[in-house]
């Protein structure tokens, strides 16, 4: 079956609303799968799926940015619901995550991982220098956080932006049945390693890790 790639005006429509995030984050980390991410980039709009996502809440999460509390690094993971939060690791990658809860809780969603839908050309043009890439490439262009803010040229200048923006917002799919979603521990941690607070859509190609 050939992947469904919606129109401008149906992302448009159905633009995920402030309320949508501003819900328990464990639910809104699984209800992230299989929702359309939508970048403009050039003159072009830029169509991703969420298959996979990691979930950081600040309270009670010593993995967590904010659970040391507010600082200027991480004052947008405590602003309202619905905006997305751009961090710098390894002094090398960006990564993106999208802020979940309520002002003042630090709760946020990592975007692990997406699949590219359309703009090949573009997004392969930013990992792998090339207009053409091959099918392994493409598979490869937005499986791990810091891959998904380079394909789609994410960085600081992005940290704290409304996902109520015409050029990047997330758009409403249909939500996944329990037994389509794998709930494992996160990855690449060192502390509260044993929470399973990752979730994956089960036999996506695109994911980072099985």
């Amino acid at each position: 079956m050939s992947e469904f790639i919606p129109t401008l005006e149906f992302l448009t429509l159905n633009k995920l609303t402030p309320s949508f995030y501003k819900r328990d984050t464990l639910i809104v980390a699984k209800d992230l799968l299989n929702k359309f991410f939508v970048r403009k980039l050039n003159d072009s709009f830029c169509i991703l799926k969420i298959v996979e996502v990691e979930a950081y809440v600040g309270n009670c999460d010593q993995a967590a940015h904010s659970f040391i509390g507010q600082t200027q690094r991480n004052n947008v993971m405590f602003q309202t619901g619905g905006q997305l939060y751009v961090y710098f690791t390894y002094g090398m990658h960006y990564c993106l995550n999208v802020v979940t809860s309520t002002e003042g809780i630090g709760d946020a969603v990592l975007i692990r991982a997406m699949q590219p839908l359309n703009c090949f050309d573009i997004l392969s043009l930013n990992r792998f220098n090339t207009k053409e890439p091959t099918h392994q490439q493409i598979k490869n262009l937005a499986n791990g956080p810091a891959k998904i803010c380079q394909a789609l040229n994410i960085s600081k200048n992005e940290n704290g932006i409304d996902l109520q923006s015409d050029f990047i917002f997330l758009s409403n799919n249909k939500l996944l049945l329990p037994e389509e979603i794998i709930q494992t521990k996160r990855i690449g941690i060192k502390k509260s390693v044993d929470l399973p607070w990752r979730f994956y859509i089960k036999n996506n190609p695109y994911i980072s890790k099985k």
